[in-house]
């Protein structure tokens, strides 16, 4: 089953779309990566690498839209506006997209859209089981032209882990279901990954890091990737 979704959403304003495969299973919320669309698992094969678990109905796929061209990637803008812009992205995906979906959802996503499902996952643990991010790149300070705030912390997962400490925060952190967090060795991000599952680690929360050999960041390594890990 494939289902096209285009709907008006008060959290950003404008009207935004989401493909959905599968009705049954383990819904899995599918970013695309940096300035991607959300027909992009389709076109690059990421859709069909899962075929069998959609057909099966032990998985389901709710593909995406991003904003990034008007959040973190919107040079014409302040800092402070793209953080705004992204985190109605964010209410968007929590209070508007999840609560749609059979259960909550495990966040996936590749190169930047590995940032969006792990930022998701720390910051909204009450709306998704997991997350999966392959490829990805954590610390959001990059895009912030050396601009730094309250609110610049809050979304940056590389600053605001090391402060985690209440019980009731990362409870639902370690009962997750899944938490996994790849790349290959050769990935110009690679030291980020490394670092963003240590620093989750040193809470005890298991999350898995695979660093495959090579680069690994490219469509066919995704499909290899994601077989392995939903």
């Amino acid at each position: 089953m494939r289902e096209y979704i285009r709907e008006w959403s008060p959290a950003l304003g404008r009207d935004m779309e989401v493909l959905r495969f599968g009705t049954a299973g383990r819904p899995l919320l599918a970013f695309p990566t940096s300035m991607g669309r959300f027909y992009q698992w389709e076109d690059f094969g990421l859709v069909s690498a899962l075929e069998d678990r959609i057909a099966g109905g032990s998985v389901q796929v709710w593909c995406v839209d991003a904003v990034d061209g008007e959040s973190w990637y919107a040079s014409d803008r302040s800092p402070p506006e793209r953080i705004r812009r992204h985190l109605q992205y964010e209410r968007y995906l929590a209070d508007e997209v999840v609560p749609r979906m059979q259960g909550a959802p495990v966040a996936v996503g590749p190169s930047f859209g590995a940032l969006h499902a792990f930022l998701l996952a720390l910051r909204r643990p009450d709306r998704v089981s997991g997350f999966i991010g392959l490829s990805g790149t954590y610390d959001t300070a990059r895009w912030l032209d050396g601009y730094s705030d309250e609110g610049t912390y809050l979304t940056n997962p590389m600053a605001f882990i090391p402060g985690l400490a209440e019980e009731a925060f990362l409870r639902p952190l370690r009962e997750m279901e899944k938490k996994v967090i790849a790349t290959g060795a050769d990935d110009a991000n690679v030291a980020e990954s490394i670092r963003a599952a240590g620093l989750l680690n040193e809470k005890g929360l298991g999350v898995t890091l695979d660093i495959w050999p090579g680069w690994a960041h490219d469509w066919p390594y995704w499909k290899e990737m994601i077989r392995r890990y939903v």
